[in-house]
């Protein structure tokens, strides 16, 4: 059974800083794609960030040179560290893999319960 647990989230000053984690049970990241999402009330969910198994990583532009997604093979651990923050970046975030479980040989879409981060103006 794949797990992600996401952790970090909470109530920041605008300019503030905050590190999200998601930690993976029952699939192995560093041969799937992490991604990180949000969704403030009454919009749609968007991908903020992703890193693939190449580490090679994307952003939206809005969070660009504010935003860093990296993972921790060893602790099967993605974080997306959050600087400068500002109000317009309060919402839930999600952690979501994409890739197959550990005893599954299919493909399946994987989210976490999603971890609320509010900034404050």
């Amino acid at each position: 059974q794949v797990q992600l647990v996401e952790s970090g989230g909470g109530l920041v000053q605008a300019g503030g800083s905050l590190r999200l984690s998601c930690v993976g049970s029952g699939i192995t990241f560093k041969i799937n794609a992490i991604s990180w999402h949000r969704q403030a009330p009454g919009k749609q969910r968007e991908l903020v960030a992703s890193i693939d198994s190449g580490d090679n990583t994307n952003y939206v532009d809005s969070v660009k040179g504010r935003f860093i997604i990296s993972r921790d093979n060893a602790k099967n651990t993605v974080t997306l560290q959050m600087n400068s923050l500002k109000p317009e970046d309060t919402a839930v975030y999600y952690c979501c893999v994409v890739g197959r479980p550990d005893v599954s040989p299919y493909t399946s879409q994987y989210w976490g319960q999603g971890t609320q981060v509010t900034v404050s103006s």
